[in-house]
């Protein structure tokens, strides 16, 4: 379903709940150049954004993402953040709370997952990874201007929780992220 808003934006609603389709329902409404994702519990800063404008316009790029900023005074946590940002650089993985990539390739590669319930994000970045090779161009991180975004999973879930998911990834090779109820963090209702 698509409406209105007052101030003349346009709001999608995507009636099954899963990330893929959601952002794929938006993105199949837009008619721009280029796709900007940024979830609703993030605050992307003017800075970030002109950072993303400029970086455009140098043309070089294809899709790209931003590091992360949580608020927070867990060293546990703040280390973990530290951690996928260098991750997120090093291996051009943007995080799916603030991505962006040009509309043309986003729809070449067939959009977002929706065989998977969390991690879609990686998986879209490898195949525009690809895609960038063969088209000469580049995948960004941006990391001047990180994202400040919410630290709600880390107070609605213990360490244990997020342990034990990070475990069933790895013993599962990747499966669980294909089934809705073992992504528990993004799928079960707490907020």
């Amino acid at each position: 379903a698509e409406f209105a808003r007052a101030d003349g934006a346009t709001v999608v609603f995507e009636p099954v709940n899963q990330i893929g389709r959601a952002r794929n329902a938006g993105a199949a409404r837009a008619n721009g150049d280029w796709l900007v994702f940024v979830d609703a519990d993030s605050q992307p800063s003017h800075a970030l954004f002109d950072e993303v404008a400029a970086t455009i316009a140098d043309g070089r790029c294809i899709a790209g993402g931003c590091t992360l900023r949580l608020d927070t005074r867990r060293s546990g946590v703040s280390f973990f953040v530290s951690v996928w940002n260098a991750i997120s650089r090093i291996r051009g993985w943007a995080a799916g709370s603030f991505m962006f990539c040009e509309s043309s390739a986003f729809r070449q590669i067939g959009g977002i997952s929706q065989e998977m319930y969390a991690a879609e994000d990686i998986e879209l970045f490898r195949r525009l990874k690809r895609l960038a090779r063969e088209r000469g161009r580049t995948i960004v991180i941006l990391h001047r201007h990180p994202l400040a975004t919410s630290d709600r999973k880390v107070h609605l879930y213990t360490i244990r929780e997020h342990l034990a998911f990070f475990l069933k990834i790895g013993t599962s090779r990747g499966r669980v992220l294909h089934d809705r109820d073992a992504c528990f963090p993004w799928y079960d209702g707490r907020r």
